[in-house]
């Protein structure tokens, strides 16, 4: 009977000598995620409220649901917050868009043609919203989480409303600036940006976020006024 019974207690001793040392493997690994949570959501956090604008170049790929590329563009970048910016396509054709803090307007140079939505409407819970916008366009989003990659924390946003489009965003930081986006959409569709020669708070002329419409070109849509766009 003493004998069994201190086989038992030893093979009791042995189970939780494994428990342990398991709890203690996993133990570091969920403490170094959580590091890694808390650092991806205090680089958007930054990034939100001390980056007040931002210029740069950037490259363009557009991969299908097979994984294949079908476009690849280049352009420049400007960002002044809140609310404005100019997205300017260079290569391979040349298309502007140009948030002026009240409306949206993309023009296509080769068509001859502008579109323009408000602004609010246009932007609601897509990637846009995060790179111009200010604090408040994180109300429109989630915090999914980090992860550390090659020096690069990515951190993954997701829209609460994906009516936009889109139904994932990844923020890319290397140290502490932002360097990459990818973008995927409900047709299964991954759109990867990478900025370069990244200028922050540096003055950006005002007029880089003006558009007036051009004569000879067909304008497709009405442009909201100040009093409109205000909530």
């Amino acid at each position: 009977m003493g004998s069994a019974s201190s086989r038992q207690r030893v093979r009791t001793m042995r189970q939780y000598v494994v428990l342990c040392m398991c709890a203690l493997a996993i133990a570091p690994a969920a403490w170094s995620q959580r590091q890694v949570d808390d650092l991806g959501q205090e680089l958007v956090d930054r990034f939100l409220t001390e980056v007040i604008t931002l210029e740069g170049s950037f490259e363009q790929s557009l991969i299908d649901a097979g994984g294949e590329v079908v476009e690849r563009t280049s352009g420049t970048l400007e960002v002044e917050r809140p609310g404005r910016f100019r997205w300017a396509y260079t290569e391979p054709y040349e298309q502007w868009l140009i948030a002026d803090g009240v409306n949206v307007w993309s023009y296509d140079v080769d068509l001859a043609q502008v579109t323009v939505k408000p602004q609010a409407e246009a932007l609601a819970n897509t990637p846009a919203l995060l790179l111009g916008g200010g604090t408040g366009a994180l109300e429109q989003f989630e915090y999914g989480g980090a992860v550390e990659e090659a020096g690069t924390t990515w951190v993954r946003m997701l829209p609460k409303d994906t009516d936009s489009g889109f139904v994932r965003l990844e923020m890319g930081f290397f140290d502490g600036q932002l360097s990459r986006m990818v973008f995927f959409d409900n047709l299964e569709q991954t759109t990867l940006v990478a900025l370069y020669d990244v200028r922050i708070n540096e003055p950006i002329d005002d007029a880089r976020f003006e558009f007036a419409v051009p004569d000879d070109v067909d304008l497709v849509g009405v442009p909201a006024t100040v009093d409109e766009a205000l909530p």
